[in-house]
This record gives structure tokens, C-alpha cells and sequence, in this order.
């Protein structure tokens, strides 16, 4: 009979009472910061432009343009003694055995060609330059839940698909194939695009995207609270 009104008097001490309150401070404290942080996530979602989706990268790329360190072939037919080959330099020129540089990074093969011959056309007896690259291959980066990030020197049009698998592929317990990135500069402006890798895994119909040089494809991993 005497252990109800003990707990009753045990309750009201000044020492549980002060207990009882922090606890629910703390509690009330935690949930506050629980609601202001997911106001701040989505303050910041909303604030963020969603990437966007270039259509125009379902074809393959097939516009080589030079760059520092490929290798072309310069060909005169009518004086094949000035026929050479060349690496162009860091500073994107090349030296010609006729003399003089000419600046080849940035130009397509057939527009070095037209250069060439407008520069050295009064020299020539047969008007006609051949470039040829022989070095084609272009890099792209492949980072984030992948077996082996890093540089690929790819010789060919590649999907984004398919450099996930020259870089290893992708690790299956933490990519996130649905949010891959793929980030890209465009007159010297950073894009990026969103590209759901899954839905082709899974053979859904969906057309392909396709890489240029320098793209950088990143796979990142899936959110988890623990």
C-alpha cells in the first residue's frame, strides 16, 4: 500500500522534475533541427537548375578536331620530299618543311588542308594538301562508383554506356545508374546532363548519349542514411 504513494513522491522530486524537463528540451531541440534542415535541402533543391538534356548528343561524334600532342601527316602530292610528320606542340602549332608554323589545334583535318594550301599555295606546282591524322583517339574521364576511374583514350564514338564499361564498369552495391552526369565545356561554359543509365541496362528504349572529347561522365553513389 505504501509503494504508490513513494512512486508519487519520487516523481515530483525537485531533481526528477529538472530531469524530465531537459529530456524534453533536448527532444524538442532535436526535431527542431531535424524540420530546419529539411527546410534548408529543399530551399536549396529549389534554387539549383535542373541539367539539361541535349537531344543533339544522339549522334555520334565525328567532328575530329586537332589538339595538342595528335599526330598528323601532311602530304604534297606533287612533291612528296615535303611530305612529313608532326606532332602538334603544347602551344597547338606545327612546323612545316617549307618553312614557318602554322597553328593547328582547334581545326578539323580538312581545314588545316585549306590553310596550308592558302598559305603555301604560290610554292606549290600541284595545288593540293592532304592532312591525315594518325593519332584519332580523344580522351574522356570516367569517375565516381566505378571499378577504374580515370582517362580513357577512346578511337571511336562511345556512349556514355559504354565508357562506364571501358572504365571497369560500375560497382553494383553503391553506383546510382539512374543520376549519372555527364559534364561537359561549351564555349567555355560548364553543362551538364543527366543521363539514366539503368533504364538502358534494363533494355528500355531509350536513345543513346553520346560522348565528345574531354567529357567528364561521373556515376555517383546512391544516398543512404547509414
Amino acid at each position: 500500500m505504501r509503494l504508490l504513494p513513494l512512486l508519487l513522491e519520487i516523481q515530483t522530486t525537485p531533481i526528477v522534475k529538472m530531469n524530465v524537463q531537459l529530456f524534453r528540451r533536448s527532444v524538442g531541440r532535436f526535431f527542431s533541427s531535424l524540420i530546419l534542415l529539411a527546410g534548408v535541402a529543399l530551399a536549396l533543391t529549389g534554387c539549383q537548375t535542373a541539367p539539361p538534356i541535349a537531344t543533339a548528343d544522339t549522334v555520334p561524334y565525328l567532328d575530329v578536331r586537332l589538339r595538342e600532342g595528335d599526330t598528323v601527316k601532311i602530304s604534297f602530292p606533287g612533291a612528296p620530299n615535303l611530305d612529313s610528320t608532326q606532332q602538334i606542340r603544347r602551344d597547338g602549332k606545327i612546323t612545316l618543311s617549307l618553312g614557318g608554323e602554322v597553328v593547328a589545334a582547334g581545326l578539323s583535318p580538312v581545314e588545316l588542308e585549306k590553310e596550308l594550301l592558302r598559305l603555301y599555295e604560290a610554292q606549290l606546282v600541284v595545288k593540293q594538301v592532304i592532312v591525315a591524322v594518325t593519332s584519332p583517339g580523344y580522351p574522356i574521364f570516367v569517375s565516381g562508383a566505378v571499378l577504374r576511374p580515370g582517362k580513357l583514350i577512346v578511337d571511336r564514338p562511345v556512349t556514355v554506356v559504354e565508357a562506364i564499361m571501358e572504365a571497369g564498369g560500375f560497382d553494383r552495391a553503391k553506383a546510382d545508374l539512374k543520376k549519372v552526369t555527364v559534364l561537359r565545356q561549351i564555349d567555355g561554359k560548364s553543362m551538364s546532363y543527366k543521363v539514366d543509365v539503368k533504364a538502358t541496362i534494363d533494355g528500355a528504349n531509350v536513345k543513346q548519349f553520346f560522348l565528345k572529347p574531354a567529357d567528364i561522365v561521373v556515376v555517383p553513389e546512391k544516398f543512404t542514411w547509414f
